[in-house]
């Protein structure tokens, strides 16, 4: 088990909790991404957590291959979708590299919340632009950490990166613009198609885009 995967097995056990302050950010880019789902859709939630989003959105779509690196997090998913009754979202401990997810398997990939976390996000835009349908769509919503937020999470970040960087928490964190966001998905060759700065104690970037040719 490598260390990241252990510190979010940690964090699962709080994850929805810590989460529930951000209520508004969440809610929000629910409401964004419904606007873009089809009932014909097979969509990969790519970092799906505890499942939350994948769960409330699979009455909208075909299915849902929903994947984190986090056994733990994935056996809250997986008990969440049977708590809801939730047949159509398959749960996988697995990266978005597995070779068994095939070019051009998806007509959406969700991103929410993790590409701040990842090492190679530009490496991640390849690879969702290789797994999505021509003019597939690719949705996120991404912590731009050096843009408006409060005086609480501030501090909370701060001290995150001290962690960091001392090796505490095995996790960095990027201190994204959402001009560098939008850098980085024109550059993984997708045209945006709606944005949207959500703000709430932090500020979060929705965004989604269409695969370009």
């Amino acid at each position: 088990m490598s260390q990241s995967e252990e510190f979010w097995d940690k964090a699962s056990k709080n994850y929805d909790k810590t989460e529930d302050r951000f209520e508004h950010i969440h809610s929000k880019t629910s409401q964004n991404t419904k606007k873009y789902l089809n009932a014909t859709d097979i969509v990969l939630d790519y970092g799906c957590g505890t499942g939350t989003k994948s769960c409330e959105f699979a009455n909208q779509v075909k299915e849902i291959h929903a994947i984190d690196i986090s056994s733990k997090m994935i056996e809250i998913a997986k008990n969440k979708s049977v708590a809801n009754k939730v047949e159509n979202v398959n749960f996988l401990k697995t990266t978005i590299f597995d070779e068994k997810y095939k070019k051009e398997s998806f007509d959406v990939v969700l991103a929410f919340n993790m590409l701040h976390t990842v090492p190679n996000p530009q490496d991640i835009m390849v690879r969702i632009h290789e797994l999505l349908k021509p003019e597939g769509l690719f949705i996120s919503a991404t912590p731009c950490l050096q843009e408006k937020m409060s005086f609480l999470v501030s501090i909370q970040i701060f001290l995150f990166r001290i962690l960091s960087k001392t090796g505490i928490v095995p996790i960095s964190i990027r201190r994204f613009k959402s001009s560098e966001v939008n850098d980085m998905i024109e550059n993984g060759n997708f045209q945006t198609i709606e944005t949207e700065n959500i703000y709430y104690g932090a500020t979060s970037y929705f965004v989604a885009a269409k695969k370009a040719s």
